[in-house]
């Protein structure tokens, strides 16, 4: 009777914001104003809390980058009305303990591993992803057969009585590196969950997966280290292609990049014809970076007023000789409420911002559980793995 009488509805059904408002907004965004509009309507509260006279947001520093990073900082000045320091800092482990003893508000963390750890052993929260450019959240690893291998012909055959996955026991697997998380540990991960792969020794040492690994694998299987043959995403292909290996594990991207090029000539020379590969599919999706805050210090009044800021990176584009009534216009348009600013400098424009500064076509919400869930579904199943990164990332157990 609550849900007829009350609710009005019969009941309820779970959805996420993309799927049920998607297509709506992209509608309504076309109307000028109408997010000042709806403001004013519902009255919306669009300011940080009183007590909260600075956001300070840290990143990790990219010594390759010539980026100012006083641009995000000036940028969101100018929506939020307080000042806004960015810190750049040498590490993830860095910015993990800003977070835990609020010394900062809020991190953007481009580490998967490090996002993590920092959400399942020290209780911080996503609030945000950014998007890669081709707009997605996630991306894959790729696990590459030759065309003549059982494997393949296992995969291939449409017959649900051969196995491709169980025909990997005994075989020589060639790996990017060692605790690679597309190279390794979360294709090993997957096997582990999908029962192939035993902890025979039951061992929660993180020491012994190599052995875990070899165990299923061929002994001769390829782990190599800095340096070694076949070291990398590249290597873990070449011993594929060379003969050496019967199945790869690699960054998605690598063989269309390296090796299925439309002119040949821009193709390694190891590389085997497109058509000798075939992806074996993985189910894993790495997370894209994200913006990570602590809840015991950032409250949800300003932690939403600081996410609509970031968001609003995403209302901004830059159009160069754009045609509009008669007119060429460059400048920043902003979509939200269709206005061209053609006097503020190119980098300062929220597509420009993100592209530079952090490789993004734009800033999507999502809850820790959505970004990183089936990720750490496959991670967990690592012995070890935590105590690992938190070593790795040299994040301290006590706070001082």
């Amino acid at each position: 009777n609550i849900l007829s009488e009350i609710l009005n509805t019969p009941g309820f059904e779970a959805v996420n914001t993309t799927s049920h408002l998607g297509s709506y907004s992209k509608l309504i965004s076309n109307i000028p104003g109408i997010s000042a509009y709806y403001n004013d309507k519902y009255t919306l509260n669009s300011t940080l809390s009183s007590s909260m006279e600075k956001v300070r947001i840290t990143i990790k520093n990219d010594a390759s980058s010539d980026i100012d990073t006083q641009i995000i900082s000036d940028y969101l000045h100018s929506i939020l009305g307080v000042e806004v320091i960015t810190n750049e800092v040498n590490s993830e482990g860095e910015i993990i303990e800003s977070l835990k003893l609020g010394i900062t508000d809020l991190a953007i963390m481009d580490s998967p591993s490090a996002g993590w750890v920092a959400w399942k052993e020290f209780g911080l929260v996503a609030m945000a992803a950014m998007q890669g450019m081709d707009e997605r959240t996630n991306y894959n690893t790729d696990a590459f057969v030759k065309m003549d291998s059982s494997i393949a012909s296992a995969y291939l055959d449409d017959n649900l009585d051969t196995n491709p996955y169980s025909l990997l026991e005994g075989k020589i697997s060639c790996h990017s590196e060692s605790m690679s998380l597309a190279g390794m540990v979360l294709p090993v991960g997957y096997l582990i969950g999908e029962g192939y792969i035993k902890n025979i020794n039951n061992s929660e040492n993180i020491d012994d997966l190599n052995d875990t690994i070899l165990n299923f694998f061929d002994q001769n299987s390829s782990i190599p280290e800095k340096g070694e043959s076949y070291y990398g995403n590249l290597g873990a292909l070449k011993c594929l292609s060379d003969g050496f290996g019967d199945i790869a594990f690699v960054e998605e991207g690598y063989l269309e990049s390296y090796c299925e090029n439309e002119d040949e000539d821009d193709n390694l020379d190891w590389c085997l014809n497109s058509s000798e590969y075939v992806a074996l599919p993985f189910d894993i999706k790495i997370p894209t970076s994200t913006v990570i805050y602590n809840p015991e210090y950032l409250d949800v009044q300003s932690r939403t007023t600081i996410l609509n800021a970031l968001m609003s990176l995403n209302f901004e584009m830059y159009l160069e000789n754009y045609s509009f009534s008669g007119k060429t216009h460059t400048g920043c348009y902003d979509i939200s409420i269709h206005v061209i600013d053609e006097d503020s400098e190119k980098e300062t424009c929220g597509s420009e911002i993100l592209k530079n500064m952090f490789n993004s076509s734009g800033v999507v919400r999502v809850t820790s559980q959505e970004h990183f869930g089936h990720f750490s579904d496959l991670v967990s199943n690592i012995p070890g793995i935590s105590g690992y990164y938190i070593e790795y990332f040299k994040i301290f157990e006590e706070e001082t």
